[in-house]
């Protein structure tokens, strides 16, 4: 009786080890480098850069400022080769990539497109002119970046592509310092 126990025991850790050999193959066949978090992150990014990006646009010919039609310059630089990367790492997953800026997109997963602005917001704003056109566009893109840097912290806290996670720092890094230079311009 004891050898038919010691014979069900060594066919039991048999089964066991084949089936975690199992797991361990299947697993490393198809590692899991990102997750919806990742996903929502570069979709819903896409757009709000892209918005950016147009308010850049606008500057010239309706800005009487230097310096705001200088950081016009560096956010459509800066955000162009990022719309670049979240495009490729959502191809890369079989993702479909955005088109348009999403001025009246739904909003989806955990992020919910914070600081886009509607389409009457960048109706107004391609309206004026002048001095009035600069404060606009600063308070406006104030909260366009507030609303980037809110979806990028959730990105750190919740994504799992480590490039993905890397990005998201980077520009809650480069959007606050652009914040904090445009409040400073406010208040002039």
């Amino acid at each position: 009786m004891s050898h038919n126990r010691i014979r069900r025991a060594v066919a039991t850790v048999a089964a066991l080890a084949a089936v975690a050999v199992t797991g361990v193959a299947c697993a490393s066949d198809d590692p899991v480098s990102h997750n919806a978090a990742d996903v929502t992150f570069s979709t819903e990014m896409i757009p709000h850069h892209r918005q950016a990006v147009e308010m850049a646009q606008m500057v010239p010919g309706r800005s009487t400022d230097p310096e705001v039609a200088g950081l016009a310059r560096e956010i459509a630089a800066a955000q162009q080769p990022e719309i670049d990367q979240l495009s490729t790492r959502l191809r890369s997953w079989g993702e479909p990539v955005p088109t348009g800026t999403g001025h009246s997109m739904p909003m989806s997963g955990d992020m919910s497109m914070s600081g886009m602005m509607s389409d009457a917001d960048m109706s107004e704003l391609r309206s004026l002119s002048g001095r009035a056109f600069d404060q606009r566009w600063l308070t406006m893109m104030i909260d366009h970046h507030s609303g980037a840097i809110t979806m990028a912290r959730t990105e750190v806290d919740k994504g799992l592509d480590a490039d993905s996670i890397a990005l998201a720092r980077g520009i809650i890094g480069s959007q606050q310092a652009e914040l904090n230079r445009m409040r400073a311009m406010l208040a002039d």
